[in-house]
């Protein structure tokens, strides 16, 4: 209990600290380096607090000055936190429009340049992936993206929404299979308690839509599943059915 209590306030005290830092630093200039790195400092602020350090896998596979589309499982807040700390590439995020309701926090993700969908209207959402492959093709930066759409209350890979699919294939762009192990433990989606355990983040071989002729972004999405299932199975990080 006492960890968990020290995490919340330390997560509190860094978010206050990066989130005012981002937008004092948005009313005098703009540069997208900066936020990123922001966002780092504060991703690592909290797994220091946590105590749970995190182990990158496969950063070759992520070029500098390539655009890029990750797509990862989810199975805790702290994949976020362990993409954030070890990713070798500029990124955004791409996330449920909810957390810019979070105060402070929501106005530092805006200004920081990450994007919001709004999953309760599909022309807003259209609208959204849109800019976020306009961002990566101008910044030859990564977007991040949970295609469960929602963290997995079992730890198993759930099915795969299109949005991130749909974006590859029209930006023209690569995927990066991501998967995250060991977060699952130190804060389950249905417990708040916190404990702490090393994270290890693989990051696969990038998969193209061009790669299998004829294939659309529904075939493109069941591949890059697979292939994750298969770094998972071979990482023997899948629990039981």
């Amino acid at each position: 209990m006492i960890r968990t209590l020290w995490v919340f306030a330390a997560m509190a005290a860094s978010t206050i600290w990066y989130g005012g830092i981002a937008i004092v630093d948005s009313l005098f200039r703009s540069r997208a380096e900066f936020y990123i790195e922001l966002t780092r400092g504060w991703a690592r602020a909290i797994l220091r607090a946590s105590a749970s350090p995190v182990v990158a896998h496969g950063a070759e596979n992520l070029r500098p000055g390539t655009p890029l589309v990750v797509v990862s499982n989810h199975v805790s807040w702290y994949d976020i936190f362990a993409i954030a700390s070890v990713i070798p590439v500029p990124f955004h995020f791409v996330a449920k429009k909810e957390l810019e309701a979070i105060p402070l926090f929501g106005r530092a993700w805006k200004t920081a340049g990450h994007i919001s969908i709004d999953r309760s209207d599909r022309k807003k959402a259209i609208e959204s992936l849109r800019r976020a492959g306009a961002e990566i093709r101008a910044s030859n930066s990564a977007v991040v993206i949970f295609p469960e759409g929602t963290r997995s209350r079992t730890g198993r890979l759930q099915p795969f929404k299109k949005g991130a699919f749909t974006l590859a294939v029209e930006a023209g762009v690569p995927i990066v299979p991501t998967v995250v192990v060991g977060s699952f433990d130190i804060m389950r989606p249905d417990d708040w308690r916190v404990r702490p355990s090393t994270i290890h983040v693989h990051f696969g071989a990038p998969v193209s839509h061009g790669e299998v002729p004829g294939e659309n972004s529904e075939q493109l999405m069941e591949r890059v599943r697979g292939k994750m299932v298969e770094m998972l199975e071979g990482l023997e990080a899948l629990p039981p059915e």
